[in-house]
C-alpha cells in the first residue's frame, strides 16, 4: 500500500529540499519506488518536465534522487516572483495567471483540487511519496486556505516531521515555538522532529534534544550534521548562490540580477577546477580581470535591465568588451544584450519598451505565449551537439541572428556579434553537457574535468549515506502512512 511522509520546516531555507532529496535516494537504494512532491513552491529557478511543463528546480533534483524523470505532478503549484508583491502562478506546469500577494491568498483554496489530483496520481504510482512543505507552519497568518503545509497535510492525511535548522541558532525555540502557535489539530499531524545542519560534536546537544522532546511530546528522529558536499548539488534558492573561492583559473563573472532565474546553468562551471566563478552581487563593479561575463536568466527582463544599469554594470560591461573580453547572455540575459526590449502587451509588467545594452544587434518583443521544451541543439562554432531546454517568453530577431549561437531542429538559434565577443542564446543547461563544456572552455585555454551529471549522482549517494548514518531512517519510513 502506498504511504506518504511530509517534511515541514521551522522556517524557509532550513534544508527541507536537501532532506527530501536524501530520503528519496535512501528509499530508492532500499528498493522502494519513491516520488517527491511539493504542493506549492516559490522559485524562479525552474526545470522543464517530460510532460512539457515546469516545476521548481528542487523537485527536479529530488526526481533525480528518486530515479525518475521530472513531472509536473511533483510540484503542481509554482509561484515565480515578478515583483516584490506579485508572482506568476503556474498550475500543473502551465501559467494560470499573474497575481499580487493578496489576490493569491484568495486564489489558494481553488488550487487545492489540482494539488490533491497530482498527489493522488503519485500515490497511485509509487510505494512512497515524500512531501516537502513550504516556508513554515508557524506562519499562522497564512493558515487560512493553506495548501503548502498543514492545510495540505490534513487534507491528505500525511504525517509530518518538523525540521529545525540549528545553524541559524535558536533551534529549541524554533521547534517548541512552532507547537505553541499552531492549532492543536495541526500539531496532532506532527509525528516527530529532527535537527538539521549541526556543526561540531552532536553530543553537546543531547540536553537540548531531550528538552525539545519533553516540551513537545514529539519523538526525535536524529541530529543531522552539516553536509559539506551540498554546494555541488543544483541550488533552487537565490539565497544559496555561492561558488568555491579560487585564486586562479579562467575568471567567469555572473551578474546576480534581482530576479535571477535558472541560475543552476552556472553549477557545472563552478565545479571545474580550472574556472574561477564570481557570482557578482549588487554594489560591486565587474572585475577588470574577468575573461567572460555571463548575464543569466531573469523573470523580469526590463526590471533587471534597470537593475543592471543602477549598478553601473552597463558601463562596466561595455568597457569589458572594448578591452577584448567576452560576454554571454542566456535567456533574459540574451534579451538584455540586444538593442531593444519591447513589451507592448504588458506581459511582464507595465506595457512599454526599453533600450537594451546594444551589444547584440537584435530586438526582443515580449509575447504572452511561453516556450517550454527540452532541446537537442548543435553549437554553431564547434559543431558539437548538446542537450538543453527552453523556458521563455518573447521573440528575438535582428542582423546578428545571421550568426547563430546554435542550431535547433535545423533552424538558427541565438545570435553572435560581428566581432564574436558577445553571444546570446535562449538555451538553458548547455554547460551540463561534458563535451560541449570542455570545448567551450578550450576556447579560453581552460581544461575540463568532465563528469558533471555523474558527480551529482555520486553526491546524492553520499547524501543518502549521510542521512542513513545520522537519522532514524527506518523510523521515518515507518511513520509514513
Amino acid at each position: 500500500m502506498s504511504r506518504a511522509l511530509m517534511i515541514q520546516g521551522t522556517g524557509s531555507n532550513v534544508g527541507k529540499s536537501m532532506l527530501v532529496a536524501g530520503l528519496c535516494r535512501a528509499a530508492r537504494l532500499r528498493g522502494l519506488s519513491v516520488a517527491p512532491f511539493k504542493p506549492q513552491n516559490m522559485s524562479n529557478n525552474a526545470a522543464v518536465t517530460v510532460d512539457g511543463g515546469e516545476i521548481g528546480r528542487a523537485q527536479a533534483l529530488q526526481a533525480v534522487a528518486a530515479g525518475l524523470p521530472a513531472h509536473t505532478d511533483m510540484n503542481p503549484v509554482l509561484l515565480k516572483p515578478e515583483t516584490d508583491v506579485g508572482a506568476q502562478v503556474i498550475v500543473q506546469g502551465r501559467r494560470l495567471t499573474t497575481a499580487r500577494a493578496r489576490a493569491y491568498q484568495a486564489l489558494k483554496p481553488q488550487l487545492m483540487g489540482s494539488v490533491l489530483e497530482s498527489y493522488g496520481r503519485l500515490r497511485a504510482a509509487h510505494d512512497l511519496v515524500l512531501v516537502e512543505g513550504a516556508g513554515s507552519p508557524a506562519e499562522v497568518n497564512l493558515r487560512e486556505g493553506d495548501i503548502a503545509n498543514m492545510g495540505f497535510a490534513r487534507a491528505a492525511d500525511a504525517p509530518v516531521i518538523l525540521a529545525g535548522d540549528i545553524d541559524r541558532g535558536g533551534v529549541i525555540a524554533q521547534i517548541v515555538g512552532t507547537q505553541a502557535v499552531i492549532d492543536p489539530d495541526d500539531a496532532a499531524m506532527i509525528a516527530g522532529f529532527l535537527i538539521n545542519r549541526f556543526r561540531g560534536d552532536p553530543r553537546l546537544f543531547d540536553d537540548g534534544y531531550s528538552l525539545i522532546s519533553a516540551r513537545t511530546g514529539w519523538r526525535g528522529y536524529g541530529v543531522l550534521p552539516w553536509f559539506s558536499e551540498a554546494w555541488r548539488l543544483p541550488a533552487e534558492d537565490a539565497m544559496d548562490l555561492a561558488a568555491p573561492r579560487r585564486a586562479e583559473g579562467l575568471h567567469v563573472v555572473c551578474l546576480v540580477l534581482s530576479r535571477i532565474a535558472n541560475f543552476d546553468d552556472l553549477d557545472p562551471l563552478a565545479q571545474e577546477p580550472g574556472v574561477r566563478l564570481t557570482m557578482l552581487g549588487p554594489g560591486r563593479a565587474i572585475p577588470g580581470d574577468a575573461d567572460l561575463v555571463i548575464l543569466p536568466g531573469t523573470k523580469s527582463t526590463r526590471g533587471d535591465l534597470a537593475f543592471l544599469r543602477a549598478q553601473g554594470w552597463d558601463i562596466d560591461l561595455a568597457a569589458h568588451v572594448r578591452r577584448g573580453g567576452r560576454a554571454l547572455g542566456i535567456c533574459g540575459g540574451y534579451q538584455i544584450l540586444g538593442r531593444l526590449v519591447a513589451d507592448p502587451m504588458g506581459v511582464e509588467g507595465p506595457a512599454g519598451a526599453e533600450e537594451g545594452l546594444g551589444l547584440l544587434d537584435v530586438e526582443t518583443v515580449m509575447t504572452a505565449d511561453k516556450r517550454l521544451s527540452v532541446a537537442r541543439a548543435t553549437h554553431a562554432a564547434t559543431g558539437l551537439p548538446f542537450d538543453g531546454y527552453e523556458i521563455h517568453i518573447g521573440r528575438t530577431e535582428g542582423p546578428d541572428r545571421a550568426r547563430p549561437f546554435a542550431f535547433l531542429e535545423g533552424k538558427p538559434e541565438g545570435a553572435v556579434s560581428s566581432d564574436g565577443r558577445v553571444a546570446g542564446s535562449y538555451l538553458h543547461g548547455m554547460f551540463r553537457d561534458d563535451a560541449f563544456r570542455a570545448a567551450w572552455l578550450a576556447e579560453f585555454g581552460a581544461a575540463s574535468q568532465g563528469g558533471y551529471d555523474l558527480g551529482v549522482d555520486a553526491v546524492l549517494d553520499a547524501l543518502a549515506a549521510h542521512v542513513e548514518a545520522h537519522l532514524d531512517v527506518e523510523g521515518l519510513f515507518a511513520a509514513a502512512r
